[in-house]
């Protein structure tokens, strides 16, 4: 109940009474009365917004996302919100904090410290600054390794924090791109014609094409019209790196957010292009439910990329929710890919997409040749062969760079002992604990359950522990004795887990000449190693024979995607696949005609099957701590979902999943597909309710997962 005074409207949080809590909520409508009797509501404790922070439209875009995955509307809000205003009453203001120089500090720059090389370039950056001064998250952005400086200049007075006032940023001023090809030209003059209204365009570029150069112009051209521009990448590691062009090219108006950011530092964000003074914001797959003002372009790089769908809590694919909001906000989005998803090349040859082709790689750098290396007779040192080996010697000598591609990290997928055959595995997980020798630690990459390496096996005694396989911290050790001349730089979730460690490493690449690189899928996309002529990948047979269908076409995205490293400056590049099936048929293709060619067959394949993207899917998923409770509940729902599925609706299971059991609990699956959306839906709007009612539901944790990327 609204109280006497109250102006409680949509899009504003209140402050509620429940039970012995005092929760935030969001208002989603004021109705004139209600079915419950006047002295059994409650009244609203208070208001906390005096102006909504959600409008009309974004409370429409957050209710259809609800309704199509089929999740509690609250816990979609929320989704919506940065985390300090779903628990802290007060917003922030919508200014910034920031760093300026004292007049001790602008004194100091005619004499900055000789001694101190990282003092003296912190104070001339400020120098070059307008007013001295800068936003933290532009200090961060530009110069991520300057907080110890930072604090010192603090300490001896020559900067202070301030609270820069909440003003739109300086309009972009002209900053000149490289000439664009004619492949780019057609590209920005085709959706240039479109004007503001809404069409999705798949960008389908070859890596090292440009697709970059695409996205600016057409931002630049939303920004001349007033509009603003959201840009997703489905990665942290690929921001910074973009956020530095994009800032280049568009100024100060970018904004960022993912989360590497303090909360401090996103809902500033949030507040800035929610209210239209800031026109850009680049960010993770969360960004899609920011508010922002007269959005005019959505750009989603890396479109076929699985990071954009968020697997836990509520289910959703960033991809998918940003064609949804151009359509309402009226806007062009531009789905950019060098190896499309298959669903997105089905929206193309449906008509729904159109499709924009960049077949040559900007510069005039050209396509690296691409051969297999048949590894089923060949001694292998750490996973490599001799060829590939005699390959990098050759390349390094001729004062070039390598990379070398392992999507395993750890020293060694598995410990075993010579003995009595006892092996990793994990005591929580039907999976094995990978050997972190850096760190002496058996790690379950699954559920997380660690322990210290043994000194003996634990089944029989014996000293006689080995491992089996080989990682990215064992290719590092091998590499690192065999090429000790070279300077060798290891990207992987452990090497780059510290703040700046990334940027770091990337740096003394760019530093080196002939080096070494090893790493895993992070370095798959997005970056660009001018140096790098050749590309090794040491084992490329993981999603050949997977289990979920799925597996071939991550596969070849991920090789075309590593492949792409190689060769984007000067020098022609080569890439060498280790494989132990060197005549898969996909494979052959993707090798011999390409990505599109092998997408062809793929779609084939997934049509004679009736798979996505031919038909849509629905996996209930279920995890308890003795199988037979998940059991027994989806044995329940399928008995209820039989009687209620429409013509089409196929029904598989319940079975256990691929993974059985993870982090201590056992999973079952219920998949439901059919060939018709609607028919799908239709049976799913029921379900969440008839679920949560099932007297089985108490014993088990389950979820609803609508248009699912991955089957484990």
């Amino acid at each position: 109940r609204i109280p006497a005074g109250c102006p409680a409207v949509p899009g504003s949080r209140v402050r509620v009474s429940f039970g012995r809590t005092r929760p935030i909520g969001v208002v989603l409508d004021v109705a004139a009365s209600s079915k419950v009797a006047a002295n059994r509501l409650k009244a609203i404790d208070a208001v906390l917004d005096p102006e909504p922070l959600l409008s009309a439209a974004d409370l429409d875009f957050l209710g259809w996302a609800a309704a199509y995955y089929h999740h509690p509307i609250g816990e979609v809000v929320a989704a919506a919100l940065p985390l300090r205003l779903r628990k802290s009453e007060t917003a922030l203001a919508s200014g910034e904090s920031a760093w300026a120089l004292t007049a001790a500090g602008v004194e100091q720059l005619a004499s900055p410290p000789q001694r101190a090389p990282r003092q003296a370039g912190l104070l001339a950056w400020f120098g070059a600054r307008p007013g001295y001064s800068a936003a933290q998250a532009l200090l961060r952005s530009e110069l991520p390794d300057s907080a110890p400086a930072l604090r010192v200049l603090r300490d001896k007075g020559w900067i202070e924090a301030r609270e820069l006032a909440a003003i739109p940023d300086p309009p972009v001023g002209e900053v000149a791109g490289p000439a664009l090809n004619q492949d780019q030209a057609l590209a920005v003059s085709r959706l240039s014609d479109a004007g503001s209204r809404f069409v999705v365009a798949l960008l389908d570029g070859v890596t090292g094409s440009g697709k970059t150069e695409v996205y600016l112009q057409l931002a630049a051209t939303a920004l001349a019209r007033g509009r603003s521009v959201l840009v997703l990448v489905p990665e942290i590691s690929l921001t910074p790196q973009l956020l530095r062009r994009f800032r280049h090219r568009l100024g100060t108006t970018v904004r960022v957010m993912h989360s590497g950011l303090s909360d401090t530092e996103r809902e500033q964000a949030w507040h800035r292009v929610r209210l239209g003074l800031s026109r850009v914001l680049l960010g993770t797959r969360s960004s899609i439910f920011t508010p922002m003002a007269d959005l005019g372009l959505v750009i989603v790089d890396e479109e076929h990329d699985p990071s954009f769908t968020q697997t836990e809590g509520f289910r959703y694919s960033a991809r998918d929710l940003a064609v949804v909001r151009a359509q309402r906000a009226d806007c062009p989005v531009v789905l950019g890919s060098a190896t499309p998803s298959l669903e997105s090349l089905r929206n193309v040859q449906a008509g729904r997409y159109r499709h924009l082709r960049l077949e040559r790689r900007a510069g005039g750098a050209q396509i690296p040749r691409i051969g297999l290396l048949d590894v089923r007779d060949q001694p292998l040192r750490s996973g490599l062969s001799e060829p590939l080996l005699a390959r990098i010697s050759a390349t390094l000598a001729q004062g070039e760079q390598v990379m070398l591609f392992l999507n395993r990290r750890g020293f060694a997928p598995v410990l075993g002992c010579f003995g009595c055959g006892w092996l990793s595995n994990c005591p929580r997980c039907d999976a094995r604990q990978t050997l972190h020798r850096a760190s002496s630690l058996l790690w379950c990459h699954h559920g997380g359950a660690q322990r210290r390496v043994p000194l003996v096996c634990p089944e029989c005694g014996a000293a006689d522990l080995h491992p089996l396989g080989q990682g990215t911290e064992q290719l590092e050790e091998f590499l690192a004795e065999r090429f000790a001349n070279y300077p060798l730089i290891r990207v992987d979730r452990d090497a780059t887990a510290r703040k700046g460690a990334l940027e770091r490493q990337l740096e003394r690449l760019h530093a080196a000449k002939a080096a070494l690189l090893i790493g895993t899928q992070m370095l798959a996309k997005g970056h660009h190693f001018p140096r790098v002529t050749l590309v090794g990948v040491v084992d490329a047979d993981g999603g050949l024979y997977s289990a979920d269908f799925r597996g071939t076409e991550r596969m070849a995205q991920l090789l075309v995607q590593v492949a792409g490293r190689a060769g984007r400056g000067e020098r022609p590049g080569q890439v060498l696949i280790q494989t132990r099936y060197p005549d898969h048929p996909l494979l052959r293709t993707l090798v011999r005609d390409g990505y599109p060619a092998f997408a062809a067959e793929a779609l084939c394949e997934r049509r004679v099957a009736g798979l996505p993207p031919y038909s849509h899917q629905a996996l209930l998923r279920a995890d308890a701590t003795r199988a037979e409770y998940a059991q027994a509940f989806l044995e329940q729902l399928l008995e209820w979902a039989t009687q209620r599925a429409g013509v089409g609706v196929e029904l598989w299971g319940p079975v256990p999943a691929p993974m059985t059991r993870r982090a201590g609990r056992h999973r079952v699956h219920l998949l439901m597909q059919a060939v018709q959306r609607d028919v799908l839906h239709a049976l799913l709007s029921d379900l969440p309710a008839h679920a949560a009612g099932l007297t089985a539901a108490r014993r088990v944790r389950w979820s609803l997962d609508v248009d699912p990327v991955d089957l484990y």
